[in-house]
């Protein structure tokens, strides 16, 4: 599946919203907004989505599918549990959690990591931040990192980015023209925020 015909199915969950006035996390404001929180609900999507990042990885000795909180999680079960369908062996799925100063695994979750290797998944990429987090603390166990995959690069984000990981695969990207907030040409215009998704709500009460 190509990276149109996997946006395509993205849009069909209204999990791209184009032409509207978002706010992103970073403060930024821009017409197009991914939004993943639609993806989940829906199992097949999500599995189907899930199934091609397994296939692509069908070939690596991985053991184990480590995801960031919160959003991963899903993700990291379906992968496994697809890897583990392919592969024809247990590969276990677990999630590292989000502490003040970056990541961490919890629960034992360390052990079963350790001197393992690790196939990294994340939901959007947008500045990368949260994956290097993940990957420092991998490799600190230590552990090794197969590769990492996502389900939408909209940060034109590259190994390199990644603390040169091995490997980066993407279902599908998308680059999102985006403008800072005193200078948005949708606030110019007087096109109204959207407050169902992104920092909308926030940025209007401020």
């Amino acid at each position: 599946m190509n990276n149109s015909e996997v946006l395509a199915l993205l849009t069909q969950a209204n999990a791209i919203i184009p032409d509207s006035h978002l706010v992103y996390t970073s403060g930024r404001h821009g017409r197009a907004y991914v939004n993943k929180d639609a993806i989940y609900p829906n199992t097949e999507l999500t599995s189907s989505l899930c199934l091609l990042i397994a296939q692509y990885y069908a070939d690596r000795e991985i053991d184990v599918v480590l995801a960031p909180a919160l959003g991963g999680i899903i993700l990291s079960q379906w992968v496994a549990h697809h890897l583990s369908q392919i592969k024809k062996k247990n590969i276990l799925a677990i999630y590292a959690e989000k502490t003040v100063d970056g990541f961490e695994l919890k629960r034992g979750y360390d052990l079963l990591c350790r001197s393992k290797k690790i196939l990294l998944i994340e939901d959007i990429l947008n500045t990368g931040g949260s994956l290097k987090k993940v990957i420092n603390l991998v490799r600190s166990l230590p552990a090794e990192i197969i590769g990492a995959a996502c389900l939408c690069n909209r940060g034109q984000i590259t190994t390199a980015d990644l603390e040169d990981i091995p490997e980066l695969y993407s279902l599908s990207q998308i680059n999102l023209e985006s403008w800072d907030a005193k200078n948005c040409q949708l606030c110019q215009q007087g096109v109204p925020i959207h407050t169902g998704v992104g920092k909308g709500k926030e940025f209007l009460k401020r």
